[in-house]
């Protein structure tokens, strides 16, 4: 299983970035996905979570309206746009794989990427 983000970066207040998780090693279509953040001061922190069809999404109430989750089930990649980006969003993201008959708020997961980092700053 290999997970690995990309589309990190600095950014101003207010801005937008979309990041990617392109997963391989596994059949990606039968997982449900997870976004998390994570930083040396508050810890890892669920975003949002993705069904295996997409048929489902769920969202942290601090990005709920701004962030908006989705993936590709050919291109075995997923996706998290950003938008209206605020300091406190300013984390390293990570994708993870849920563990199989888990849910998706992000209690369970068995694999995750290295991240890519996220700066908002002016």
């Amino acid at each position: 299983v290999r997970l690995v983000e990309s589309g990190g970066g600095l950014v101003q207040p207010g801005g937008s970035l979309r990041l990617s998780c392109a997963a391989s090693g596994f059949t990606f279509s039968r997982y449900s996905m997870i976004w998390v953040r994570q930083t040396p001061e508050k810890g890892p922190e669920w975003v949002s979570g993705i069904s295996p069809s997409a048929s489902t999404t769920k969202y942290a109430d601090a990005v709920k309206g701004r962030f908006t989750i989705s993936r590709d089930n050919v291109k075995n990649t997923m996706y998290l746009q950003m938008n209206s980006l605020k300091p406190e969003d300013t984390a390293l993201y990570f994708c993870a794989r849920v563990t199989m008959g888990y849910g998706l708020g992000g209690q369970q997961y068995d694999y995750w990427g290295q991240g890519t980092q996220v700066t908002v700053s002016s």
